[in-house]
C-alpha cells in the first residue's frame, strides 16, 4: 500500500474524504552512540557523532513504520499533519522518538 505522509494539513490535488483519528509511532533507543565501536573510536568525536546519527535515523525510521502500521489498521491511505519529537531523557540516556499525525482517506 502506498502511503502519503505530509507535514501539512492538506495534500495538493487530493481531497480528504475521511478523518480517521490521531495516530502515534513511538520508539526508544539508547547507547546508539557507542554501539559496535572500539574504545579508540569512542574517543573520536567524528565517528561517535556519525554513529549516534545513524542510530537516531534507524530509530526514526522505526517510529515512522509504527505510524504507518497504525494508519493501515485504520484503512487510511495518507497521514497529514505529521510532526516528530525527539527527547533525550537525561537521567537514563534513553532517547524517545515520537511521530504524530492524523490518519485520513484521500481521493
Amino acid at each position: 500500500i502506498y502511503m502519503i505522509l505530509t507535514t501539512t494539513n492538506s495534500i495538493d490535488g487530493k481531497e480528504v474524504t475521511n478523518y480517521l483519528g490521531i495516530i502515534v509511532g513511538t520508539t526508544y533507543t539508547s547507547n546508539h552512540g557507542t554501539k559496535g565501536m572500539s574504545l579508540k573510536d569512542i574517543f573520536n568525536s567524528k565517528k561517535y557523532y556519525a554513529n549516534y546519527e545513524t542510530g537516531l535515523d534507524e530509530a526514526k525510521e522505526e517510529a515512522f513504520e509504527k505510524l504507518k502500521v497504525q494508519a493501515e489498521e485504520k484503512q487510511a491511505n495518507a497521514i497529514i499533519g505529521v510532526s516528530i519529537d525527539i527527547e533525550m531523557m537525561s537521567t537514563t540516556g534513553v532517547t524517545m522518538i515520537s511521530v504524530v499525525g492524523t490518519a485520513v482517506r484521500v481521493q
